[in-house]
């Protein structure tokens, strides 16, 4: 093969790829809740998001001490169940929450971290309880999954309802960091 036959060959694969990582994403939409869940597959892992409605989210911190203020600051944040599962990697995955991408809003940046939202909390004066409460509701900051293993959680762009983004996330198994992209996500309003 020559040098030109090889990096057309190149771009074809290239242009498969990014066909397969389109193709591979879906969106449903929930008749009885109206939210919407976009997932993708990619590398043997299974990431999707699903809407969580401002008064949803509202009403599950108000009913877990939080004063009004702090929860609505949270529910217009763009909040979503986060679903990640090692499906099929070839062998342990590892993420951090910081290395992920929300790009939207003309902005690219990681999601909001858990350690963020707790030092608002502790600088608003919020209870002991409500802060535990708020901690393990959340998407995990990093975690290691073996094949079979997953975990879920709520997890915040900080874009205001309505707006639209690309997340990126990404994880390493073996050593090799790999990406799983949802696009065209929307923040419930």
């Amino acid at each position: 093969m020559n040098s030109r036959s090889f990096v057309l060959c190149a771009a074809a694969l290239s242009v498969l790829s990014s066909i397969q990582a389109i193709a591979a994403q879906t969106e449903k939409n929930d008749p009885d809740t109206g939210a919407t869940t976009w997932e993708t597959h990619a590398h043997g892992v299974t990431l999707s998001l699903t809407q969580i409605f401002p008064d949803a989210a509202r009403a599950f911190y108000l009913n877990r001490g939080f004063p009004p203020e702090a929860a609505e600051r949270y529910a217009t944040s763009c909040v979503f169940m986060t679903v990640l599962r090692n499906d099929a990697a070839p062998g342990e995955m590892n993420f951090q929450l910081a290395d992920w991408t929300v790009r939207g809003g003309g902005r690219e940046r990681p999601p909001h971290s858990v350690a963020e939202w707790a030092a608002l909390w502790r600088e608003r004066g919020l209870t002991q309880a409500a802060q535990i409460a708020f901690r393990w509701a959340q998407f995990p900051p990093e975690q290691e999954y073996a094949v079979g293993e997953w975990n879920q959680g709520m997890l915040t762009t900080g874009l205001p309802p309505g707006g639209r983004f690309d997340l990126i996330a990404r994880w390493t198994v073996a050593g090799r960091i790999h990406e799983g992209k949802l696009e065209n996500v929307v923040c419930a309003r």
